[in-house]
């Protein structure tokens, strides 16, 4: 039969075109690693990726948010401090304006008979200070009651912003903390694609989002904390103002009383002085 295939004008089947075969069943696929066929955790919450961090990324995270614990109870307590301050000093600051002089200034401030805050302070520093030098100089009183003045101040200004440094600290150093988790957390994520030795999303984009949540947290902690800062500062500055007012108004009142009391003793200076008796005795 092949023989007769060229005389009636067919070819005979060759490599080139092989003949025709029974149907062959499809070859099997390749098996596909397991890194390609892996799927995303399930659980990708904030609470998930923080368990599935590494200890040291867990570490960095815990002390972020004890960090952002530290920040808002210091603005809790400081902010209840500072307001109390502020309102007893205003109103402290507006009895002493309506008085006539230091003492009647003093009993208008006090409550229930002592002198309280640092406008109390700065009231009970000027009154021991004119009793102490009631037989000195005036020049020397207002001098010595300035600077008494100028320390309670200053001294009252120290005790407000007390904390304060520790928010500066957080909100300068919470982000390189967090960023250290970042690091540390994409450094694992390498690490793991070199040990699957594959770029599957499934095995490099858990370490990532558990680095990147380091980086949250730690601009969680420290935006709050530098505006919290900058509010306590202003608001402090305000604070030694008012002071610095209530000095003024108490320098005030004190140089009153001081030419006042001059005044009143001057009359006493120019009385003329009794005249000498004379003698009756005569003469021999």
């Amino acid at each position: 039969m092949p023989s007769a295939l060229p005389q009636l004008g067919i070819n005979p089947p060759s490599s080139a075109h092989p003949p025709l075969t029974a149907e062959q069943p499809p070859a099997a696929p390749a098996p596909v690693p397991a890194a390609a066929t892996a799927v995303l955790p399930h659980d990708l919450s904030p609470w998930g990726m923080f368990m599935a961090a590494d200890i040291v990324v867990k570490a960095v995270m815990l002390g972020l948010a004890f960090a952002s614990l530290v920040t808002w109870t210091i603005w809790l307590a400081k902010a209840m401090e500072l307001a109390a301050a502020k309102a007893g000093a205003t109103r402290a600051l507006r009895r002493i304006e309506a008085s006539d002089s230091l003492s009647e200034a003093a009993g208008s401030a006090a409550k229930k008979g002592k002198l309280r805050g640092a406008v109390g302070d700065l009231l009970s520093a000027a009154l021991t200070e004119t009793r102490r030098s009631a037989d000195l100089g005036e020049d020397g009183i207002k001098e010595r009651v300035a600077i008494a003045l100028s320390r309670i101040e200053a001294r009252a200004g120290r005790a407000m912003a007390r904390g304060t440094g520790l928010l500066a600290t957080i909100g300068s150093t919470a982000p390189f903390v967090g960023l250290f988790g970042t690091v540390w957390g994409i450094m694992n994520s390498f690490i793991g694609i070199s040990q699957a030795k594959t770029t599957n999303l499934a095995v490099v984009a858990p370490g990532i989002a558990e680095a990147l949540l380091a980086t949250a947290i730690g601009l969680v902690a420290a935006i709050p904390a530098v505006i919290i800062y900058n509010v306590f500062s202003r608001s402090i500055a305000g604070y030694r103002a008012l002071l610095s007012d209530a000095s003024g108004e108490i320098l005030r009142h004190l140089s009153r009383d001081l030419e006042r009391r001059h005044r009143a003793a001057a009359p006493a200076s120019r009385a003329p002085a009794p005249a000498a008796a004379v003698s009756l005795v005569p003469a021999e």
